[in-house]
Formats: C-alpha cells, sequence, structure tokens
C-alpha cells in the first residue's frame, strides 16, 4: 500500500547512526532531482525545533528536511515524546501539546499515537517521491513490538522495504546485525532488506570477510560502509552523545556548558563550536566552572527540577562565584529562568501545581509557568545586531529593573533569554562574544565563521559520503520496488 517511494533506515542499537544514514539519503536522492522528505513517527528526545508554521518537531527531522531542501512540517514528525522524569513524557502530536504518557501506557496508550503517525506517512508519502523514514532504538525489541508503530510496525503499514544500520565504532557489529534480524518474527524478517555499517575507521580490506560472512548467513546484501570523519558533525538530538562532548580547540576562553539531567535544546551552543579561539565543554561538576570564562546554563524540560539539582550539586555557588567575579554568564530558557528570582508553576505543568522556588537571583525576573506553550520563530536585536530564534516554553516572563534581551533580561554581564538558535547569527554571535571578551578585560576581533555556511557544508559532505560509499541505487530500487521477495528466513524468529 505504499503511495510513494519509501524505505526505513533501522538500526542495531539506539545511536547507531540512523539520523546520519537518513540525512544523507535525503541529500543523495534529492540531488538526483527527487522529492524527497525524512520521516520519523516517534521520536523522543528534547532538543526539538519550532517549524514556520508554529509546529514543534524533533531536531534531526528539521535538519533533515534541510538535507532534502523541503519546507519542515509537523507530518515529518508527527509524534514527539520529550522526556520529564518519572517515567512520563510529555507528548507532542502534530506539532502541538497532547497531554502525558507513561511507561506503563506503552500498549494501550499509544494506539492514538500509532493512528496518527500513520496518518501523517500516508499524507507525506502522497505529495513526494520518496520517503526516507528513520527508526527509533531497535526493531529487535521484541517485548515492544505489539504497539511498534515507528520501525516494522510502520513497514508493515507502507509495505516498504528496511535497511539496518550497525556502529562498527562500538564493536560487535556483524553479531548485532545478524540477530537483529534472526530475533524478527518471519512477517519482519521479509521486509529487511539489507546492512549498512557506520563509522567504520582503518583498511577497507580488512572488513570484507566479515561483510561476505554476514552477506552468506543471512542472505542480505551490505549496501556500503561509512566511514568515520572528524568534520561529520550534525545537530544532535540525543543527550547520549553529551558525555565527555567537547566542541572547538584548546583556546583562550573557555565556555562550560552546564549538563543538567533534562536538559534539551543543546544545540543552542554548537556554533560556539565552530569558533577556533573557544573551547566548549559540557560538565556537571562545580570544579569544572572554576576556571571557565563563560558559564551558560541550557533549555530544561524540568525548570525546577534541575535548578534543585543545580543546588545539590554546589552548582549554584559556584555560578553564583563566577558572576560575582565579573565573568559572563548566559541563560537560555529554562537556563535563564534560573538566572531570576522566581520560579513558579501554578498549574502544575512541570509538577505539583502550586510549585514555587527562589532562583539564582541574578536578573530580576519572576517565571511563571501556563498551561499553554508559546511555539514561535521571534526575530529582534541586541548588541546592535539583528538575529532570529525560536521559542518553546510554558514560561511566562515578569521583568523587574533588569534590562531586556532578546526576550529575556540582561544586567552586566549576566545575560539571559527566551531564544533558542539565537547564537547561530554570525552577525550577532560575534557581537556577543566581543561582549564576554570585553567583561572578562580583553578584547576580541570578530571571526569569519558562518554557521548557516558551516551546517550547508556539512550536509553536502554527508551526502558526497553517501554517494561514494553507499550503493544509493540500489537503496533507491528497494525505496521504490520495496522488498524483494525470497528473502531468507534465520532462526529462532522463524519458527514464530
Amino acid at each position: 500500500m505504499t503511495r510513494a517511494g519509501a524505505l526505513l533506515v533501522a538500526g542495531t542499537t539506539s545511536d547507531a547512526g540512523k539520523s546520519v544514514v537518513t540525512t544523507g539519503l535525503c541529500r543523495a536522492l534529492v540531488r538526483r532531482g527527487l522529492r524527497v522528505a525524512p520521516f520519523k513517527a516517534q521520536n523522543m528526545s528534547n532538543n526539538s525545533m519550532v517549524t514556520r508554521d508554529g509546529a514543534e518537531i524533533g531536531r534531526a527531522q528539521w535538519v533533515q528536511a534541510l538535507a532534502a531542501r523541503a519546507e519542515p512540517e509537523a507530518a515529518m514528525n508527527p509524534v514527539l515524546l520529550k522526556p520529564g522524569g518519572e517515567m512520563r513524557s510529555h507528548v507532542v502530536v502534530m506539532g502541538k501539546p497532547a497531554g502525558e504518557v507513561s511507561s506503563r501506557d506503552f500498549v494501550d496508550g499509544r494506539r492514538h499515537l500509532a493512528r496518527a503517525a500513520y496518518d501523517a506517512f500516508d499524507d507525506l508519502a502522497g505529495r513526494v517521491d520518496v520517503v526516507v523514514a528513520e527508526g527509533a532504538g531497535s526493531p529487535a525489541e521484541i517485548n515492544l513490538r505489539a504497539s511498534d508503530y515507528v520501525n516494522l510496525g510502520l513497514a508493515q503499514h507502507a509495505g516498504m522495504a528496511a535497511v539496518v544500520v550497525g556502529d562498527i565504532d562500538r564493536g560487535g557489529v556483524f553479531a548485532a546485525m545478524l540477530g537483529t534480524v534472526a530475533l524478527l518474527e518471519p512477517a519482519d524478517q521479509r521486509l529487511v532488506a539489507g546492512f549498512v555499517v557506520n563509522k567504520f575507521r582503518g583498511d577497507r580490506t580488512l572488513l570484507e570477510p566479515g561483510l561476505r560472512q554476514l552477506e552468506e548467513l543471512t542472505g542480505r546484501p551490505v549496501h556500503g560502509v561509512l566511514p568515520w570523519d572528524p568534520d561529520l558533525w550534525l545537530d544532535s538530538e540525543d543527550a547520549l552523545d553529551l558525555t565527555g562532548r567537547r566542541t572547538g580547540s584548546q583556546g583562550a576562553l573557555k565556555v562550560v556548558v552546564v549538563r543538567l539531567p533534562r536538559i534539551s535544546n543543546f544545540t543552542d551552543v554548537d556554533a560556539l563550536g565552530l569558533e577556533p579561539d573557544l573551547d566548549v565543554v559540557f560538565a556537571s561538576d562545580p570544579r569544572d566552572v572554576a576556571d571557565a570564562d563563560l558559564v551558560v546554563l541550557p533549555g530544561t524540560r524540568a525548570t525546577i527540577s534541575d535548578l534543585g539539582w543545580l543546588r545539590s550539586r554546589g552548582l549554584d555557588r559556584a555560578v553564583l562565584a563566577h558572576a560575582a567575579a565579573g565573568k559572563p554568564v548566559l541563560g537560555i530558557c529554562g537556563g535563564f529562568q534560573m538566572l531570576g528570582r522566581t520560579v513558579a508553576d501554578p498549574t502544575g505543568v512541570e509538577g505539583a501545581a502550586g510549585a514555587s522556588v527562589q532562583g539564582l537571583g541574578l536578573l530580576d525576573v519572576r517565571t511563571d509557568f501556563a498551561a499553554e506553550k508559546v511555539l514561535r520563530l521571534p526575530t529582534g536585536a541586541a548588541l546592535g545586531e539583528t538575529t532570529t530564534g525560536y521559542e518553546i516554553h510554558h514560561g511566562r516572563i515578569t521583568r523587574g529593573d533588569a534590562e531586556e534581551f532578546l526576550g529575556g533580561a540582561r544586567a552586566g554581564s549576566v545575560f539571559g533569554t527566551m531564544w533558542h538558535g539565537s547564537l547561530e547569527g554570525d552577525a550577532f554571535r560575534q557581537a556577543f562574544l566581543g561582549e564576554v571578551a570585553q567583561a572578562l578585560g580583553g578584547s576580541r576581533a570578530p571571526s569569519t565563521v558562518s554557521f548557516p555556511a558551516s551546517r550547508e557544508r556539512r550536509l553536502d559532505l554527508l551526502g558526497d559520503l553517501v554517494e561514494e560509499h553507499l550503493d544509493v541505487d540500489a537503496l533507491l530500487a528497494l525505496a521504490l520496488d520495496g522488498p524483494p521477495a525470497g528473502l531468507r528466513l534465520l532462526e529462532p524468529g522463524a519458527s514464530r
């Protein structure tokens, strides 16, 4: 019942490279003159983006739409789950808030989400030539198969072929690929039509014997091996890669981003990571703040809870000492709200209704959460430069004597904004870093780094890697023709 060409990019694990392969295929296929759209039935991430028509979707699908040279829209990520703690997630359906779901609701509580996802897929597939659908986690989570609508449940709905991506950098990739297919029931095995190896380092000839044996054992081809490339850096959606994450190089200014437990939209600092004279690190220890030049409090899905965590670790004292020394602090959305005097949740958006806590008191601002979420793409000016951003929040700000700053407030070298993404504006970023240098008693010559141009170069690089190292013709044929007949069934799943 495929309405258009469609291919599912599944993976052996989370963070195996599904997003990378999906993004690269979107760029490679659109270069061939095809109308291409990315799709992910359900994304679980606190990194999200606002579309032009005011819908909220996963950041990865927004970037994939850029790769496909398509306008991002809600149908590309119809269900977005935003973890909020206590085994509960806030639900976004077709770009708008839609209540909560708990881990216990995984079967019965998600049937309406599956319907929304299938409807969105059918609509999208009716308007393009090829849909490149990204799976989630692993399709071999057999305990969840009955309620699956993002992996092989989606593939069954659309009658589309699937390829399985494995990260060889982690080790055990051949066992993971074979096991992924072998655990599936026969109807699902008949949809898995091949493999892609991701993040290979070294001599490809050393890998060939394993690739051939995998093909012989499974009866399915390996459609290519993507090499590890140090220049490949995409907007991430998964906090898994933040442990030890470091961007930029050793330089004159050290930027410490506090790694909050429920951190969201941490891609806000990606633009800083491109600056050659900055060293950007994610940290959760007060000692890491001691020698920072700039401290960033990023967004969070749970401002009150993460503010409590900040205090429990002594990070509040470290930030206050940093600010007292005249060193700059930047708070973004939830991080900005922490810098204010009070954070209140009268309607229970983040938890218990009526909760109210004291902030760090560095900005004369009060935050009150409201039930209705703000989703918009603002444009404005600060520090003599125009920039844009995006807003995703329940907080309503009341500013006292503090100076206005991009929907937030400023007091001396303490900056707070409700706008995500403002640092992606090149002129504004340079002006802000100039303020940082001045607060530190120095000066800084603006760099020539362009974040939008850098992102486009990375998408082109990924498209080039996919064209060079994957069999794009074979993958396109799978998308257009569906899974080939007669795929071998493997045990033990074949007997189910």
